[in-house]
């Protein structure tokens, strides 16, 4: 049997910036194995944690399987696109993934409007 060599790449980013991702990861690079979720974060960081008062801020956790040979591309994209560089803006890592289902959204579904 023969395994393709795929990644698993999550990234956590502020709420809002998920959906512009995905949307941009369908559009220009035709990624279509992706997922997220809603969550909550807090951080070290912030002047109320020092208070013992503990922010959360709502997040969403982005999923993306995609092919070994396009992962640091489209890792990339997610890091540019979601500004992760930028203070508060979230983390992004990837992994190995020993195997993974490759399902496709059948043709004669419509599409999601943007």
């Amino acid at each position: 049997m023969k395994y393709n060599h795929q990644k698993l790449i999550i990234s956590v980013m502020p709420k809002s910036v998920g959906r512009k991702v995905l949307l941009g990861l369908r559009k220009y690079l035709g990624v279509n194995m992706e997922n997220i979720n809603g969550a909550r974060a807090a951080g070290m960081y912030n002047p109320m944690a020092r208070r013992g008062i503990d922010e959360q801020a709502e997040k969403e956790m982005l999923s993306v399987v995609v092919p070994e040979e396009k992962a640091d591309e489209i890792f990339a994209y997610i890091y540019a696109l979601a500004e992760i560089g930028e203070p508060h803006h979230g983390i992004i890592f990837q992994s190995d993934l020993l195997h993974a289902s490759n399902n496709q959204v059948p043709d004669n579904i419509e599409e999601e409007k943007e």
